[in-house]
């Protein structure tokens, strides 16, 4: 089988592996405590390409618990806003193998404290950091899927951790996910047929959504021109009417994540109007049914693990327009070593 397409056949068991490990996540009562006494007057979230992305839920999660936080790419922290690290500063790092270029450079600069999140336990990231939560995501062949998932269920017990909530709890709500995932998985080569006919003509993609879809929103439209190479773009809904609106028409197709209540309907509204333009739209939703645009009902705060999928399948459907091998590595590996 494609080692891609393993990989995320494998998402639900490497999820199941992480929630098991993060019972015996490190305790982060002592950087809760110092959030609050005026220890660290600021977190920083810093990634870079799907482990970047998967930053954004815990950034608004953080800023509705009052805890100023930034999330920023780490070249642009370490080159063009360093002075957001200090002393006060406590920096979440993430990175699945824990040694890209990036990361290297960011364990030179002075921090108050670091937590990290990866999937390599030896890594510089992971001997460096004051607290590491590890991913149980396995080995991963290509194009980030396992490490992804497993990213989004380390940092949503690290959330916790810092707000001083239960750290834990999620891995109650949270015991039924992996299942639901394996469920909508099953039928990989159904969805991967459906989106064909859908993208009949289609040149480029777009990829929208507001709050915690973002997340799927920039992680899916990168995984898509890594693994099938072909144009795709991530955008807030908002965003994609102020202006890119226009490029409406059959070659354009826009994947658009219904999200919470209160955006959905201006999501839904997107869909209707970008059809109206004559572009082709779809909109992802939790629901019954086998669709690839159907996600299983799951809570909201899951809601980001499942969001990435149609994306996936996306990837592949792509991959069958381009003749590219699907996950397959162009001109890069699976970990940047060059800035």
């Amino acid at each position: 089988m494609n080692p891609y397409i393993a990989d995320l056949l494998q998402q639900p068991k490497a999820l199941y592996d992480t929630l098991l490990a993060l019972a015996d996540a490190p305790d982060l009562r002592s950087y809760s405590s110092g959030l609050r006494n005026g220890k660290y007057d600021r977190v920083v979230l810093t990634g870079m390409g799907s482990s970047y992305h998967a930053l954004h839920p815990l950034w608004l999660k953080l800023l509705a618990g009052g805890v100023p936080a930034v999330q920023i790419e780490t070249s642009e922290l370490i080159h063009s806003v360093p002075a957001l690290l200090c002393d006060s500063t406590l920096v979440v790092a993430v990175s699945q193998s824990g040694r890209s270029a990036e990361v290297l450079r960011l364990l030179e600069r002075p921090y108050g404290a670091l937590l990290a999140v990866t999937n390599t336990a030896e890594s510089p990231l992971a001997l460096q950091a004051q607290a590491v939560i590890l991913t149980q995501a396995g080995k991963e062949s290509t194009v980030s899927c396992k490490t992804y998932v497993a990213t989004l269920a380390a940092l949503e017990v690290l959330g916790n951790g810092l707000l001083g909530s239960r750290p834990h709890a999620v891995l109650e709500d949270w015991s039924g996910i992996p299942a639901a995932m394996a469920r909508y998985l099953e039928n990989w080569q159904a969805h991967v047929t459906e989106l064909l006919e859908r993208l009949e003509g289609v040149q480029s993609l777009m990829l929208a959504g507001r709050g915690a879809s973002l997340a799927a929103v920039g992680t899916g439209a990168l995984i898509i021109k890594e693994a099938a190479h072909f144009p795709a773009e991530g955008m807030s809904s908002a965003a994609l009417r102020h202006g890119p609106l226009n490029m409406a028409s059959p070659g354009l197709f826009a994947l658009v994540y219904e999200g919470s209540e209160t955006v959905s309907p201006l999501n839904a509204r997107l869909v209707e109007d970008i059809r109206a333009a004559g572009g082709k739209a779809e909109l992802v939703c939790r629901g019954e049914g086998n669709s690839v645009f159907n996600l299983p009902p799951v809570s909201l705060v899951a809601l980001p693990l499942m969001e990435i999928l149609p994306a996936q399948m996306l990837s592949l459907a792509c991959a069958q327009l381009t003749g590219w091998r699907a996950g397959e590595f162009g001109h890069t590996g699976k970990v940047t070593e060059i800035e």
